[in-house]
């Protein structure tokens, strides 16, 4: 997938145990999905993966004010996606994708088999309006942010 693509639809359960449809969204509210490989992995210790979900939970609230959710994915079960959520007390929603099914559609798999750490921002239109694939996960929360600004 690249910028410019329809965001092709899927349904994943959270860590609440409800159901995200990203076709919901279309027309109501810019979406962000934030891949990353696992909560809990010996060469991505959680300190890590922290660290991204950090800077983004800081930015939550102006991701929120400027209209748009935000979903963060991976390969992980709705089980460890409640316990990695709770232990951090994140506000938003983890999604599982245990099929990897659509980790492997928008992020692609490393060699582990597990989600590339990317986001995708999607418009109330349902286009790939950005792609970040370097990420650096200390600012990135801000990146989404200052791309989220200049969107209609």
């Amino acid at each position: 997938m690249k910028e410019g693509d329809h965001a092709l639809d899927f349904e994943l359960p959270a860590n609440d145990r409800s159901t995200v449809k990203l076709g919901s969204y279309e027309g109501k509210k810019n979406v962000v999905l934030c891949f990353y490989p696992k909560n809990h992995l010996f060469a991505c210790p959680s300190k890590k993966v922290f660290k991204m979900a950090e800077a983004t939970i800081q930015a939550y609230p102006k991701i929120r004010e400027l209209g748009a959710e935000l979903f963060a994915i991976s390969v992980d079960t709705v089980e460890d996606q409640k316990k990695f959520v709770d232990e951090y007390k994140i506000p938003y929603w983890h999604l599982s994708d245990t099929k990897k099914t659509t980790c492997k559609t928008y992020a692609g798999l490393n060699l582990a088999g597990l989600a590339k750490r990317t986001t995708f921002i999607i418009d109330k239109d349902g286009k790939i309006a950005k792609i970040f694939h370097d990420i650096n996960v200390e600012k990135h929360g801000q990146e989404i942010v200052e791309f989220l600004q200049t969107l209609k």
